[in-house]
């Protein structure tokens, strides 16, 4: 089994920026993407970014120039920069692993508990 654990959601006012943390624990041999999704209230979880140990990355179209994923292989860590943020980009961001290709929830195969984020306009 593989733990996740996230950091540093919070508050936040529109324009401002954020950086979550999300750090993998336990059977992480093998898991060879980390990435993030979110789920805003009423709709679907719907991926963020995801980047493979080989540095391949998948961005979603909203967050294209705006966020910027990062991942530290020895650590077992990925990093999401946040910058101009909006109030649209309010959600719950969940931490998400497992082997690429992963571009729906359903591919996703280890989550973390989730961190609030909500942008203020």
């Amino acid at each position: 089994q593989v733990q996740l654990v996230e950091s540093g959601g919070g508050l936040v006012q529109a324009g401002e920026s954020l950086r979550l943390s999300c750090e993998a624990s336990g059977s992480t041999f093998g898991v060879t993407a980390m990435g993030w999704f979110r789920q805003a209230p009423g709709k679907q979880r719907e991926l963020v970014a995801i980047q493979s140990n080989n540095g391949q990355t998948t961005v979603g179209d909203s967050e294209k120039g705006r966020f910027t994923i990062s991942r530290d292989n020895a650590k077992n860590t990925v990093s999401l920069q946040m910058n101009a943020l909006k109030p649209e980009d309010t959600a719950v961001y969940y931490c998400a692993a497992g082997f690429p290709p992963i571009s729906r929830q359903d591919q996703v195969d280890y989550w973390g508990q989730g961190t609030q984020v909500t942008v203020s306009s």
